[in-house]
């Protein structure tokens, strides 16, 4: 069993792009009822990948934690 969450993030902005601080993370699109399958992507050595489901492109930031992103508001709960 991991020992960490996966960051989850949400696009509900709309916005093409989101800079995020992992290479590793979970994409859920917008918000219930809105969102799509919640799908595991994974960088790699790349610095940016676009989501299968809903296009966006997200590209790792390293000034950026793991609960930030640019623009702000687009970490998600994957409890909610």
């Amino acid at each position: 069993m991991a020992d960490h969450a996966v960051a989850h993030f949400k696009n509900d902005l709309g916005v093409p792009r989101i800079a995020i601080g992992v290479r590793k993370f979970k994409c859920m699109g917008a918000s219930a009822p809105y969102d799509h399958p919640h799908v595991f992507l994974d960088m790699g050595d790349e610095t940016d990948i676009v989501c299968p489901y809903c296009s966006t492109l997200y590209v790792y930031d390293q000034r950026l934690s793991a609960d930030q992103t640019e623009p702000a508001g687009c970490v998600a709960d994957p409890n909610a």
